[in-house]
């Protein structure tokens, strides 16, 4: 076979019009070899000018399409032939289906989400005369269009400095959920790494995308799938990997370190090596940590945990060495950085609860929705930090939250709940891990239902799930025991046993539900039987009164714990009333 990498390839790529660095150069042509081999040898061998026709030349396939989704299809068509007759555009509109749905429609997986790409105008242009269209009576009738079917428009706007490069534009149709954006190429100045985002062909914008399988089209005119790069070969091999060099495709988007690794999860196929070993490289990981907005980070790895896979997407992040650059707070430069050779144990153990979950088992008491679920394994992805001491504050001003919250907060920027609930975890997880000893160790005050009562109602403070918070605890001891210096002296049966039994502990006396338990007098009543008004004392007697309810099960009349409160006015700093 004669030598692939030749001068004339360089000039064929050149003569395409592709206006980038020279190593953008090389990519594009490695992509094409790779094309070529998948394709056969004799396709290697053809002379230059048969590499010109190949490279503009896709695979392709079909779809078969729903009704629904053939009924979406016509009335885009019509769009499109209705702007063809206005003479607004210079070339005909051609209409493309791109990206995840392509690729999730030829995998059998069911998509609402579908991205269009338009060769000859905006998102927005065709969005709004496709919106004048469906406003005639004609259109209506021929298309069954009820007035629910067509949404409002929306658009996101681009932002090249955090790499959002693409303006889209959003409406509801017929059911589905379609973003409209012209095809795209990238230009680069020398000095910057932001592109210059310009109209583009098909194989133009199929080769900046961030892996080959989500660059398919599906073309509404011609009703076939194109293949513009490796993407069809790449599905049956199940392989993800990227349409150009990977490093030069992560440093120009490296939020699609994150995306790669969610495909590959989701959808259960392999990262290409060739990826895998930039993937981690420190420029990436810097360009990742300064230059892609937390905020993008955060949701990246939302959908990572809620997929269906999210023990798969940590063991990735670790096995990448990504751990240390999404989990942190970039903003601060004396950020320490955790130990987390035995993080593995915590996932995994999550995973291995979540997996054999039967009626009244650790994750079924513990885990009770689909977010708690989440919530559950991002506080398995921080767990390390609970290893790593706090800073000793200053004595002045307000406290800085600990630094597995400041992780949590800055580094994926979660909402305040989760923040909350991750500082509620830190701050009980102690506290937690005494009253599962003590039961372990079957303590004599075990059976004290308001100890344990009041202990659970405190952990739940400002609606932070008590449950998730054992959970953490759970997981961490599961690094120490199962993974530290006793490791091999308890078995991973004999540890979940003795959380298992504590569970049940809880159950047995009746006090899961002590958050939610209704008191029996209220503050205003019990200022009334004190003879005094309400002050600071309040919600220590409030607490007194619960205390004594858990204590006393089936009482109905607060009586009982009116007096204990009267018996301690002094300790609860009570003054001084008519004494009812």
């Amino acid at each position: 076979m004669r030598p692939l990498l030749r001068p004339s390839a360089y000039f064929i790529w050149n003569s395409y019009g592709y206006k980038s660095r020279p190593q953008r150069i090389i990519s594009q042509f490695l992509m094409l070899k790779r094309k070529l081999e998948v394709l056969g040898e004799d396709s290697i061998v053809q002379p230059p000018s048969q590499f010109r026709k190949m490279a503009t030349q896709p695979v392709t396939t079909t779809i078969e399409l729903t009704p629904k989704e053939t009924q979406l299809k016509d009335l885009l068509l019509d769009a499109a032939k209705f702007i063809d007759e206005s003479g607004e555009t210079r070339d005909p509109v051609v209409l493309r289906w791109a990206g995840g749905w392509v690729r999730d429609k030829l995998l059998g997986i069911e998509s609402h989400d579908i991205d269009t790409a338009i060769n000859t105008m905006t998102g927005e242009a065709f969005v709004l005369k496709l919106r004048e269209l469906c406003e005639q009576p004609d259109t209506i009738k021929k298309h069954a269009i009820a007035e629910s079917d067509i949404g409002g428009l929306h658009k996101i706007a681009a932002n090249p400095e955090k790499s959002k490069h693409l303006e889209t534009a959003t409406i509801r149709l017929l059911g589905y959920d379609v973003d409209f954006v012209n095809l795209r190429k990238e230009t680069y100045a020398q000095d910057s790494r932001n592109p210059q985002m310009e109209f583009g062909t098909a194989e133009e914008d199929a080769l900046r995308r961030d892996a080959t399988v989500n660059a398919l089209f599906y073309n509404l005119n011609t009703g076939k799938v194109e293949d513009f790069t490796t993407g069809l070969a790449d599905m049956k091999s199940r392989l993800i990997r990227t349409p150009l060099e990977p490093f030069q495709t992560f440093m120009d988007d490296p939020l699609r370190v994150l995306r790669l690794v969610r495909f590959a999860s989701r959808l259960e196929f392999t990262i290409d090596p060739a990826a895998e070993k930039v993937m981690g490289d420190p420029r990436v990981l810097d360009a990742l940590r300064l230059k892609i907005s937390r905020e993008r980070v955060g949701v990246e790895l939302e959908k990572m945990l809620k997929g269906k896979h999210p023990r798969k997407c940590l063991e990735y992040i670790n096995h990448l060495g990504l751990y240390h650059t999404i989990f942190t707070d970039p903003s601060n430069e004396h950020m320490p950085t955790p130990n987390i050779s035995t993080w593995k144990i915590a996932y995994d153990c999550l995973d291995s609860l979540r997996l054999n979950k039967t009626p009244g088992s650790i994750y079924d008491v513990l885990v009770r929705s689909d977010e708690a679920a989440y919530h559950a394994w991002i506080l398995a992805a921080v767990c390390p930090w609970e290893n790593v001491e706090d800073p000793k504050h200053s004595g002045k001003g307000k406290p800085p939250p600990p630094l597995v919250t400041q992780v949590v907060r800055e580094g994926i920027k979660a909402p305040s709940k989760l923040c909350e609930l991750t500082t509620a975890a830190h701050n009980n997880r102690a506290e937690i891990m005494s009253l599962v000893t003590a039961v372990s160790d079957k303590a004599p005050f075990i059976t004290e239902r308001d100890r344990f009562g009041m202990a659970i109602r405190q952990w739940n403070n400002k609606n932070c799930d008590w449950r998730l918070q054992v959970l953490y605890a759970l997981l961490h001891e599961a690094i120490d025991t199962l993974g530290g210096e006793s490791n091999g002296q308890v078995t991973k049966d004999e540890f979940l046993r003795k959380w298992q039994a504590f569970l049940d502990h809880l159950h047995e006396i009746d006090v899961m539900e002590a958050p939610s338990l209704k008191r029996l007098i209220d503050g205003t009543q019990l200022s009334k039987a004190l003879g005094v008004k309400p002050g600071r004392w309040m919600n220590q007697a409030l607490d007194v009164c619960v205390a004594w309810q858990l204590r006393h099960p089936e009482a109905t009349d607060p009586a009982g714990a009116v007096e204990e409160v009267q018996s301690r006015r002094a300790e609860l700093g009570i003054p001084k009333g008519t004494g009812k």
